[in-house]
């Protein structure tokens, strides 16, 4: 199968190709945001089935978590030294052998190790197949073809629960991992048969000082977040001293990447004033929607008494409201840009999250219901518009440093923004004099006011982001400036 060239038509919708590529990315996508999501729901069964304690069974996330962190920065570089098509199969090989072995696994330890590889391999589907949509769709439709992108991205945090409750109670525990078995044959098969090869154009030195500081500096770090769930605080040596070491590691490879001629991770993209402006939002964004995704489920199962299958079912409107908003933000994007859509979405959320505030130990489901959907249409209106710009803007040798970029502020955002609500909650409910239920929705309204104020403050960077079509049809430097550019061509 030959290489194609994108559709210069800007006025014209994605085509059959391009969808055909947008539907091996997002099989992989599927895969690995859903397993994220699906073992959180089955931390009490793990310590049940291999009597052990919580801490040892919440490192099947943890573990995971730390792979992830330790091999996305290494996907700009892999896709230049070996192909997007090779890279992304490899990843998807390794993620469905980590899958299986994961569900033979005999004791907690075992657990841990194959989570590891399954991270191994998840970690370079996202960066990889955003890529990959990239360089299919060109510049000029990057915000339709995010669209297609964001669907797993938000829908997978609602339903993993979901998934999860129905295996563990209907079928078994093993079949969270299987699961993912036909899911990955699939993908690696349609891949293999869709995607295009390529000789390798280019054989980069490997920055090996550069690994060693980020993908380290990454993991160590992230594990000193995470350790913040368990110890309820961040003043812990046990959270600190990893948190100190890892960001000097991080602060190093800075420092590095900017003197260095082929680095790692190409910081000087920072140069590009939308890709800056559309990081800093997408942070505090993520923060607050990675936190807030963590306490629904909680609010509903230990204040309301429901099930986990319940607790998915209900913050489901905030998937619906994303589907019909997301196609038509990212449509609209490739022709007006995104700083219109991602300002309203950003207020939607905070009405939404605001009923939030006020939460009581009966409060309507239907009033609830009615938030999470107007949550949701402003997560379709906000999240992959802000991608959309971060990477409109690149040259196309830049797509691949600016894709690892975005994934390695995701996955640090996301668990930061876990960490960060989970310590808050739990200290909330320290504080109470009496656990009443009636107490205890208050300690999470008081929680999500946190992430309203984190929300709100994404207005400010989201202010600068351009509110008019972004100039894509010749590409531009890293300033900005326009320059003349073959068309971009598929990998």
């Amino acid at each position: 199968m030959t290489s194609s060239t994108p559709s210069t038509d800007q006025g014209s919708g994605l085509d059959a190709r391009t969808l055909k590529v947008a539907a091996v990315v997002v099989l992989g996508a599927i895969m690995s945001i859903l397993d994220t999501t699906v073992v959180a729901v089955a931390q009490n069964t793990f310590q049940d089935v291999f009597n052990t304690s919580a801490a040892n069974a919440a490192w099947t996330a943890t573990g995971y978590t730390l792979a992830l962190a330790a091999v996305i920065p290494l996907s700009s570089w892999a896709t230049a030294r070996f192909g997007t098509k090779n890279v992304y199969l490899t990843s998807l090989v390794l993620f469905v052998l980590g899958s299986i072995l994961c569900a033979f696994a005999w004791n907690i330890g075992s657990l841990v190790a194959f989570r590891m590889l399954q991270g191994a391999g998840g970690g370079m589907l996202m960066p990889v197949g955003m890529m990959i949509l990239t360089r299919a769709a060109g510049p000029e439709r990057v915000g339709s073809i995010m669209a297609v992108l964001g669907i797993p991205m938000l829908l997978g945090p609602i339903a993993g629960p979901i998934l999860g409750g129905v295996l563990i109670e209907f079928v078994s525990w093993h079949w969270i991992f299987l699961i993912n078995v036909p899911i990955g044959i699939l993908a690696i098969a349609y891949s293999a048969w869709i995607l295009d090869g390529e000789e390798e154009k280019s054989k980069p030195p490997f920055d090996f000082v550069g690994l060693l500081l980020l993908s380290p500096g990454l993991a160590v770090f992230l594990y000193g977040v995470s350790s913040s769930n368990s110890e309820g605080t961040f003043m812990s040596a046990k959270v600190l001293i990893p948190m100190v070491i890892g960001a000097a590691l991080i602060v190093s490879f800075v420092v590095h990447a900017l003197r260095g001629k082929t680095p790692l991770l190409d910081l000087r993209l920072f140069r590009n004033r939308t890709l800056s402006i559309t990081v800093v939002t997408f942070t505090f964004f993520l923060i607050a929607f990675f936190g807030a995704s963590l306490l629904f489920p909680q609010y509903f199962i230990g204040v309301r008494g429901e099930s986990t299958l319940m607790a998915g079912l209900l913050v489901a409107p905030q998937g619906l409201g994303a589907m019909l908003t997301m196609p038509i933000a990212g449509r609209m994007t490739d022709k007006i840009g995104p700083g219109k859509f991602v300002l309203t979405g950003i207020v939607l959320i905070a009405i939404g999250l605001g009923v939030f505030m006020f939460l009581g130990a009966d409060t309507s489901y239907w009033l609830l219901g009615g938030a999470l959907f107007v949550q949701g249409l402003g997560m379709g209106m906000s999240m992959m518009p802000m991608m959309s710009a971060a990477l409109a803007t690149l040259k196309a040798e830049s797509v691949a440093d600016g894709s690892t970029l975005v994934n390695v502020v995701q996955q640090t955002a996301a668990s930061i923004g876990t960490a960060v609500i989970s310590v808050i909650l739990a200290t909330n409910l320290k504080g109470l004099a009496a656990p009443t239920p009636s107490a205890s929705a208050s300690a999470f309204g008081d929680t999500f006011v946190v992430a309203v104020v984190l929300i709100v403050i994404c207005l400010v960077p989201a202010f600068f982001l351009p509110r008019k079509k972004i100039a894509v049809a010749t590409p531009v430097d890293e300033n900005g400036e326009p320059v003349k550019a073959a068309p971009v061509m598929m990998h």
